[in-house]
């Protein structure tokens, strides 16, 4: 599993910050809306990836440090926020 660090996700977030910009000018355009609407899901789909490359990062570091650690309570409670986490994106 490659590591993503939340710097490297910059580039993408800017990318898809000028996809939004793009859409916003199809908009004030008038494009057809099925053009507008396939833009829209690529960004879904790049947000996902964002999304994914985040979550990948923190269970390499912030939960695998914590599985190693000795504290029981800090092991419950980064399940507990995985399981949270997980509901949570799961409703969207």
């Amino acid at each position: 599993m490659k590591y993503y660090s939340h710097c490297e996700q910059i580039k993408f977030l800017k990318k898809i910050e000028g996809q939004v910009r793009g859409i916003q000018r199809m908009i004030q355009d008038g494009r057809y809306c099925i053009d507008i609407l396939l833009q829209l899901h690529s960004i879904t789909g790049a947000i996902k990836r964002v999304e994914n490359n985040i979550l990948k990062s923190h269970l390499e570091v912030c939960v695998t440090a914590s599985l190693k650690g000795k504290s029981e309570k800090d092991k419950r409670k980064k399940i507990l926020e995985l399981v949270e986490i997980i509901d949570q994106l799961r409703k969207i």
